[in-house]
């Protein structure tokens, strides 16, 4: 055989996939959880890291040792990066969105995306003009156990669903002061642990018209009027949606609830019911269940590895390209109903 030829025939081998740079902006223990995942799933190059303090900014350079540490997002935006993971105080989301979005950065961002319906719009029409990918970490969407209870719904196993009740009560409070300042924070544990119930429901439904809202307030158990000053610690919420879908929703910081923390789902259907409930006051383990009368069938259980589930999907979409996702255009109508909640 002419070896020549053969040179010529052999088929060369792929080159393997250039991952995306992106930084990671506010290295807290959620930054740092979320930053570990995409290493651990290598979907993404970990270029820079920046926080105001030097001590998170050490850990993080532990884990991702070629990434350079700074400390301001005006660094993080004068290296050439595809995207940046955003795990800040919430009245830092719209702003430091809007400035990488401006450069043509994709942006992963911590919930709330804003701390207003208002910011998210700016935010997601940012994105929109820009063409680039916006993501939120509605991380309970990625569990597998509330996945097989929205393919239940969405196969009509259940009927017509009708009602659905979704609790998070978490027996400790936020440890940072800004969670309890209205203006940093846009709002107590309803913007907190309520917007992971709000898009739960939402998303679990299919996203129906939301045609009503009501809502009560409480601090220290006691109301609070229109427009306080001082965040609530227990919230509950009344969401009437098209088709006669009747929700409720109750969160609260420092509950007393015998355990760390009560976090379920309930959808109640025409011709059976589904949930998911955590286990043991767990914040991480999860069982899902679909009822048929006094009979349960289990539908998921633990462990499941979820956490880092939506980042991951956002780096991996982001290294295909990271054109703009219209799906993110549905944390608007969670935002809605949170200013709903607050009468705003």
């Amino acid at each position: 055989m002419n070896t020549a030829v053969e040179a010529v025939a052999r088929p060369r081998a792929a080159a393997a996939p250039t991952l995306p740079r992106v930084g990671f902006l506010g290295l807290g223990w959620i930054g740092q959880h979320r930053m570990q995942a995409v290493i651990d799933a290598q979907a993404c190059t970990v270029a820079a890291v920046a926080d105001p303090a030097e001590e998170a900014r050490g850990r993080a350079q532990q884990a991702a040792p070629g990434s350079k540490a700074l400390a301001t997002l005006d660094e993080l935006l004068a290296l050439d990066l595809d995207g940046v993971v955003i795990a800040t105080p919430s009245a830092l989301h719209a702003k430091q969105a809007l400035a990488c979005l401006d450069r043509g950065v994709a942006v992963f961002c911590q919930k709330p995306l804003a701390r207003t319906a208002s910011e998210t719009a700016q935010i997601i029409d940012a994105a929109r003009k820009a063409g680039r990918l916006l993501g939120c970490d509605f991380s309970y969407r990625y569990t597998e156990g509330m996945r097989a209870v929205r393919e239940c719904i969405a196969s009509k196993e259940l009927g017509r669903i009708y009602a659905a009740d979704l609790v998070f009560h978490n027996a400790y409070g936020p440890d940072k002061p800004w969670f309890r300042d209205p203006v940093l924070s846009g709002g107590g544990c309803a913007i907190d642990l309520g917007t992971h119930l709000v898009d739960l429901a939402l998303w679990t439904l299919g996203f129906p018209t939301v045609e009503r809202v009501t809502s009560r307030l409480f601090a220290s158990g006691r109301p609070l009027p229109p427009g306080s000053s001082q965040v609530e610690d227990y919230a509950l919420a009344h969401v009437d949606l098209t088709g006669g879908v009747s929700v409720r929703v109750a969160c609260s910081w420092n509950l007393s609830a015998g355990r760390d923390a009560v976090i379920e789902a309930h959808f109640h259907g025409s011709h059976g019911g589904a949930s998911l409930r955590n286990v043991n006051g767990s914040f991480y383990d999860f069982t899902a269940e679909r009822y048929k009368g006094t009979q349960r069938v289990v539908l998921a259980q633990p462990p499941d590895a979820w956490g880092g589930r939506a980042i991951v999907d956002w780096a991996r979409r982001l290294g295909a390209g990271g054109a703009y996702d219209p799906s993110i255009e549905t944390a608007q109508r969670a935002a809605e109903v949170l200013d709903a909640i607050y009468g705003r």
